[in-house]
């Protein structure tokens, strides 16, 4: 497979994957009905930050699998996190289990970190470029904690 296929493959998997759970949650989304807490951004925001972390996620990988270093380590905490984000947006929005989705991104969090420590040993580029989806779904926690106390 060419590099740009590679790539291609990489960035289309979690974009399409989170396009789809989007789609399928877009209809139960009651954010804006929610009390937000300070610093919760526009509703907007949201799917431009997913997509271009998605996007970083693919480039990350993609660089991971163009170098011949997407071991078995390395696909297990990609897909892990990815597995675990995915799920996040059915429990906090479909099912508005607040809390369980509060313990659900911390998993994500620990998930996102390991998988940052995976890619930085292989490439310190790869890990490098999770950096913002790291401190995005920290942001995420604070919200998700104030959404579960403030609307409990």
């Amino acid at each position: 497979m060419t590099n740009f296929k590679t790539y291609l493959k990489s960035i289309l998997v979690p974009l399409v994957l989170g396009g789809l759970i989007g789609f399928i949650t877009s209809g139960k989304m009651d954010y804006n009905l929610l009390t937000k807490p300070v610093l919760a951004p526009p509703g907007w925001l949201f799917p431009v930050v997913w997509s271009i972390l998605y996007i970083l996620m693919g480039i990350s990988y993609g660089y991971l699998k163009t170098k011949d270093k997407d071991t078995t380590q390395v696909k297990k905490s990609y897909y892990t996190q990815l597995i675990v984000n995915l799920i996040w947006p059915l429990i906090f929005f479909l099912l508005k289990w607040r809390f369980v989705a509060l313990i659900w991104i911390i998993l994500l969090v620990v998930s996102v970190i390991d998988m940052i420590y995976v890619f930085y040993k292989e490439e310190k580029l790869a890990g490098l470029l999770q950096i913002p989806y790291l401190i995005w779904v920290l942001f995420a926690t604070y919200l998700n904690l104030f959404f579960y106390l403030l609307n409990r």
